[in-house]
């Protein structure tokens, strides 16, 4: 069985480069119906496992086929300087029904890999493991950034790519380019931002979010610890005036006034667009006004800049991929208790702590804990030794801190990617709001912060005080 088996082999091939090529398809067609009944007989599987079914298993089929025909070319080549000429197809004759029932098969097992193949490895390129964890040095903190966003249950394509085909051809002509670049060591440290060609957020955001309707008004609190040996929380009350608005009804008032689809903003920017130079803006009654910011550019000059149209993504820069800032994250920590706050001065020590820069990610991880315990051991011995158990949980939530805002091996450190919404982070809304974008005739573009919230409390100290502003006694 084996000999004839061997035989049967060896004739499909043609001469010994067939071989390779037919046993190369041999092993990849059952290698690959082997690691797709393990995927879809188990749970989670490392991205890599991906990588190795759906592409370079079906590669390696294609490579074999590719051997085999060049094998059969050069056989027919062969003969047909001065030996027989190549055989004739009679189906009465027993070796060619052999040799018809082989190329056969290998027609039918190839048809069905590839499709398989082929079928799967679209579907796992538009997977989250795929985007995040392949590319993992490059895309690590995006990936990070992502798995602790009010997003994190989306998949990328759902915002990078949306519904159609067209854009799902460029995201995929977009991601050759980019394995390119990484293949080849030669891709940007931090990866620049904002992207360029990202699709229009009308076509993605906005297939789950709901931009005609009206929000109302929202109540924020603002908790800050303050560097102080009691690590002092200073309360900030804010109604924001999140509004909204459709073209139908002709209303439009607060923050979302922007986006209000009887509004037309229209910009020229900086490429970061951290420095915004002219804005036009077209209302629902067709009025236009065009302001000007000439800051080290002249008209002429700001007017070869590229034009943008206003959308989600201008305030919303960091839907998903949102990086702290050390101050914020660590307030946070202090209010959820992840951090003790009657640790003495554990605010303005972390906030040291976090700021230091490190070589590697390792390095940094593994400073918190020494670095908090010989303060207290130095300044505070008793607290050192008492309450070891809430310094190494304090410990623990810096290196947390640390672990989703800090990648020394892409460059990545504290405000590398600022955050336009609001104005506390970056520019933000100042970036037009400032009083210094001028139509001809002398308006401006307001500064009120009246125009987006109404000021509650402004960093409260006494709880007392502020259930007595917030009605509650």
């Amino acid at each position: 069985m084996l000999k004839r088996a061997v035989n049967f082999v060896i004739r499909a091939s043609g001469d010994l480069l067939g071989l390779v090529g037919v046993l190369l398809l041999g092993v990849c067609a059952v290698a690959f119906l082997a690691l797709l009944g393990v995927q879809l007989t188990s749970g989670a599987l490392s991205p890599y496992f991906g990588i190795v079914t759906y592409m370079a298993l079906p590669a390696g089929f294609l490579t074999g086929l590719v051997l085999l025909i060049v094998s059969r070319w050069r056989v027919r080549r062969a003969l047909s300087h001065g030996r027989p000429v190549p055989w004739q197809l009679d189906l009465a004759n027993p070796t060619h029904r052999e040799r018809l029932g082989a190329f056969a098969v290998v027609a039918v097992v190839s048809v069905i890999v590839l499709a398989l193949s082929t079928y799967h490895g679209v579907h796992y390129m538009d997977s989250t493991a795929f985007c995040g964890q392949v590319c993992h040095t490059v895309m690590e903190p995006e990936f990070t950034a992502y798995q602790n966003s009010p997003h994190a249950r989306v998949s990328c394509t759902d915002c990078h790519i949306g519904p159609g085909a067209s854009w799902f051809v460029k995201s995929k002509l977009s991601g050759s380019r980019q394995v390119l670049a990484v293949a080849l060591g030669n891709y940007p440290k931090p990866v620049p931002a904002p992207i360029d060609n990202l699709r229009p957020a009308r076509e993605t955001c906005e297939q789950c979010h709901w931009p005609e309707k009206f929000h109302g008004d929202r109540m924020k609190i603002h908790s800050r610890f303050q560097e102080d040996e009691a690590n002092t929380e200073l309360k900030t009350v804010l109604v924001l005036k999140v509004g909204g608005g459709s073209p139908e009804s002709g209303f439009a008032a607060g923050i979302h006034w922007h986006m209000n689809l009887a509004n037309h903003i229209d910009y020229r920017a900086s490429p970061d667009r951290a420095k915004i130079y002219w804005i036009r803006v077209e209302d629902l009654q067709g009025n236009v006004r065009e302001y000007w910011k000439e800051e080290g550019l002249k008209r002429e000059e700001i007017a070869q800049l590229p034009m943008r149209r206003m959308d989600c993504m201008d305030c919303h820069n960091r839907p998903t991929h949102e990086f702290d800032r050390p101050e914020f994250a660590l307030d946070a920590a202090l209010q959820t208790q992840q951090i003790s706050p009657d640790l003495p001065y554990v605010k303005r020590e972390g906030l040291r702590l976090l700021k230091v820069a490190h070589a590697t990610k390792e390095e940094g991880l593994s400073s918190f804990e020494p670095g908090l315990l010989a303060f207290y051991e130095r300044d505070y011995p008793e607290i050192a030794s008492s309450r070891r158990a809430d310094i190494q949980r304090a410990a623990a939530a810096l290196q947390a801190i640390y672990g989703r805002n800090i990648f020394p091996a892409m460059n990545v450190t504290w405000n590398t990617y600022p955050n336009h919404i609001g104005h506390q982070d970056d520019g933000g809304c100042y970036r037009c709001h400032d009083e210094a974008h001028r139509t001809d005739a002398g308006v401006t573009i307001s500064q009120d912060c009246s125009t987006c919230h109404a000021l509650v409390a402004l960093e409260e100290k006494d709880p007392e005080a502020l259930k007595v502003l917030l009605g509650q006694q």
